[in-house]
């Protein structure tokens, strides 16, 4: 089993589901016409479907770090180098997530529309894997492993929070100094130790930052991200972030970069601990940024498994806890050395990256794009004039 430190029952990073009906944020629907130039088919299901190709490649490319971060955590130990890569990820792979997250969401209204997406898109896939996960812990290594919705399980955790965020959305959106405030909650619950377990809350009140930084960004936020000279900044920035971490990675406890627990629980005096929260948090802003300017813009190869990653997200958890469950990673020791880390890196990415593929994302539509028409009334506004 992986130990707490690790945050394993706590991880990271889905798949950002846009609501509404803007072009930027509309569910795709078509698939990419069958060829053998995957360039040209990624450029086709773009125009088919009006998604952009920047946030789209954002996405595969962050979910790809996730799934290489948790096959990571059960046998860095041995290696500084990829502990620091680990701590590097972990800063803003999801704070980047979040942030996109909050931008998709700045049409949402608490419309009739938007409530019965919100319900099929988020609570939905919640519920079906919160409870596959447990039972799959509970068959595989803990018979008395309970099934609470309440208490998300290993990375069901980022579901429930995008419900409790996108829910609160007007509110962020009628209020005069929503970063503000978000901060001073973020704070609040840093320094609260009792705030409880359900919905794992602590977490979703200290990355609420980050999500209504994203309803407040506009398009031309990420057009200055691409600017030319602005990338050519993000390349020193992300390599000195990696040589600090490599000097601190011996040093720092993981649970920092979780934000699951108060700085009281960590064993810190409030007034310490708050200033490496305050850190913590412009270090994951200034690494996003980075991140998401080296991001390429155009249409990729990889470009049309972006609208797949949540299934990528929901899935590779299953492979990597069938891996500690079974004690893959503990008597296979060379996975620990530079040549193990290398083919669990690869391996890692390719499973993913088959995992986001549009047969992949079809087999689960009914459980994260369901219709579900038969479960809703019909909104009066939203029927056409009678004959």
């Amino acid at each position: 089993m992986f130990h707490a430190a690790h945050g394993y029952e706590r991880a990271s990073g889905p798949e950002v589901k846009e609501p509404g009906t803007t072009p930027e944020n509309r569910v795709a629907t078509a698939v990419a016409p069958a060829t053998s130039d995957l360039k040209s088919a990624a450029r086709a299901a773009g125009k088919a479907t009006g998604r952009d190709a920047y946030f789209d490649n954002a996405k595969y490319l962050a979910i790809v770090l996730v799934a290489v971060a948790h096959a990571w955590e059960p046998v860095m130990e041995g290696s500084r180098a990829t502990r620091a890569l680990y701590m590097v990820i972990y800063t803003f792979h999801m704070p980047a997530f979040i942030i996109i997250s909050g931008y998709f969401s700045r049409s949402y209204r608490g419309k009739p529309h938007q409530l019965r997406r919100l319900l099929t898109g988020i609570a939905l896939p919640y519920v079906v894997f919160e409870v596959a996960y447990s039972l799959f812990a509970r068959y595989a290594d803990d018979p008395s492993k309970p099934i609470s919705l309440l208490d998300p399980f290993y990375l069901t955790w980022f579901l429930a929070a995008l419900f409790v965020w996108r829910l609160t959305t007007p509110l962020w959106q009628t209020v005069r100094w929503p970063m503000s405030i978000a901060l001073a909650i973020c704070v609040l619950a840093s320094l609260t130790p009792d705030i409880g377990a359900d919905f794992n809350l602590a977490r979703v009140l200290q990355f609420l930052p980050f999500f209504v930084l994203g309803l407040c960004l506009k398009p031309e936020h990420f057009q200055m991200l691409r600017r030319r000279e602005v990338r050519l900044l993000a390349v020193p920035v992300i390599a000195g972030a990696l040589l600090f971490a490599y000097w601190a990675a011996p040093r720092v406890n993981l649970s920092w970069f979780y934000r699951s627990r108060s700085v009281q629980e960590r064993g810190w005096p409030w007034w310490s601990g708050l200033v490496v929260v305050l850190v913590l948090l412009a270090c994951a802003l200034v690494l996003s940024a980075a991140f998401l300017a080296l991001v390429p813009a155009r249409r990729a190869w990889f470009t049309m498994l972006g609208a797949g990653t949540i299934c990528g997200y929901l899935l590779h958890g299953f492979a990597v806890r069938a891996g500690d469950y079974s004690g893959l990673f503990e008597s296979q020791e060379w996975l620990g050395g530079p040549a193990g880390l290398v083919v669990l890196t690869l391996a890692t990415a390719g499973m993913v990256t088959l995992m986001c593929t549009p047969p992949v994302r079809r087999a689960l539509r009914f459980v994260t794009e369901p219709d579900m028409k038969w479960a809703f009334r019909q909104d009066p506004a939203e029927r056409g004039p009678r004959r």
